[in-house]
């Protein structure tokens, strides 16, 4: 491994946990900064490699579990910290219809996780104000919205940064 991308993972680490510190800590625009720290994956895989950018999702879990909130780790452990990694190689296949259908699945996935987290660790019924059809429903097109938000600040990224660093 490079030690220029030694470097880079250690201030793609600390973005990542200020980020969702301040997720943590600040009464509003909680998803603003979980989503500010789910851009640093795809950034790292460009910027450096993938078994870099595994290093800096396993060091940036490890601390969000001692440093935050453990309801904000735990959503950012299960789908904001590894949806990079899925994205990149589901991206790869190169037909929108498959990729989409994948990333919905893989969503779907983390949110029955994330979903069953918090209402049985944290014994809140989140159904009790919304049907769980609505729930669903609801999150699939915030994160297709996600995805797209994502796709931007990837693209910006490169454009503006990745060729001088």
């Amino acid at each position: 491994m490079k030690a220029s991308h030694i470097a880079k993972g250690g201030l793609f680490v600390a973005l990542s946990i200020i980020f969702l510190y301040l997720s943590g800590i600040l009464p509003t625009n909680k998803l603003a900064f979980i989503t500010l720290a789910s851009i640093i994956i795809p950034i790292s895989i460009t910027a450096t490699s993938i078994s870099s950018s595994v290093l800096v999702y396993i060091a940036s879990s490890i601390l969000a579990l001692l440093l935050v909130n453990k309801a904000i780790a735990f959503a950012y452990i299960i789908f904001f910290g590894s949806y990079g990694f899925i994205k990149y190689f589901v991206e790869r296949i190169n037909i929108i219809v498959v990729e989409y259908i994948l990333k919905i699945l893989f969503f779907s996935l983390c949110f029955f996780v994330i979903y069953t987290f918090y209402n049985v660790l944290l014994l809140t019924n989140i159904s009790n104000k919304f049907p769980l059809w609505q729930l669903i429903l609801g999150s699939e097109a915030v994160f297709i919205v996600y995805d797209y938000a994502l796709t931007v600040g990837i693209s910006y990224y490169i454009r503006r940064f990745n060729k001088k660093l």
